[in-house]
């Protein structure tokens, strides 16, 4: 290995500890407290939010218009991170500036927020399988794709299950469906609603909406690009699956 590669590889091993950890009382509490926020939303607003992640998803799933890029196929691993934070940055401060102006809009522009956002993310994924020699037409790689997505945000009971998924692709994938209207598209768009639902609900409240939007966006790429990066360095092979974590 490379300097580079033991330092990639030291961060991998870490963020597999994270990502295999039981769930805390912190975990359990704040699910708590998502729904009882959830239940303070007019149903109109569940409907919206339900409806534009249900169409993206399916767009996804049956058609690669997001793969605007073509696979990176020869360089280091070190060159294709480089290519890859670039991109995460790109998008973030994307996603910042959205955020800012749909939540200094108030309602009607905090809820155009979710859509817009998911469109980021999921076109950020696609750049970063490109630059890690992924081709995005293919089925199972935009599927890969998603379960990177329903890593980063889902609970941490959830997420246990769909990182052992990813330690295993390999071998997971060839026990996935051929048709991709067979995806669970249903609790992929729960979890993810249910997870942005507590960082973005305070962006709907006039004033403070900006400011909560900018931040909230931002870390949410943040945090998307980090978890794309781990899962693509576990996958081509820098570290093994550690054990599961209790605690």
């Amino acid at each position: 290995m490379t300097s580079y590669e033991q330092q990639a590889a030291e961060e991998l091993r870490a963020w597999q500890q994270r990502m295999q950890r039981a769930p805390s009382y912190l975990n359990r509490f704040t699910r708590q407290l998502q729904i009882r926020l959830n239940n303070l939303l007019p149903e109109r607003v569940h409907k919206a939010i339900t409806v534009a992640i249900r169409q993206m998803v399916r767009g996804v799933l049956l058609g690669s218009r997001y793969t605007t890029r073509r696979p990176l196929v020869a360089a280091t691993l070190a060159e294709r991170e480089i290519a890859v934070r670039a991109q995460i940055r790109t998008y973030r401060n994307t996603a910042s500036v959205e955020g800012a102006v749909t939540g200094a809009g108030g309602l009607l522009l905090g809820l155009a927020d979710f859509p817009l956002l998911l469109g980021l993310k999921l076109k950020l994924l696609f750049d970063v399988a490109a630059l890690y020699g992924h081709d995005g037409h293919d089925y199972t790689e935009r599927l890969y794709s998603l379960h990177i997505f329903q890593l980063a945000f889902s609970s941490q009971h959830t997420r246990n299950d769909i990182y052992q998924r990813l330690a295993s692709w390999e071998t997971y994938r060839h026990t996935l469906p051929t048709d991709p209207n067979a995806f669970d598209w249903r609790t992929f768009q729960q979890e993810y609603r249910d997870y942005i639902d507590l960082a973005k609900m305070a962006q709907l409240v006039p004033v403070i909406g900006a400011a909560v939007g900018a931040v909230a966006n931002f870390q949410l790429l943040e945090q998307l690009g980090e978890t794309a990066m781990n899962c693509y360095r576990m996958r081509h092979g820098l570290g093994v699956a550690s054990p599961m974590v209790v605690g």
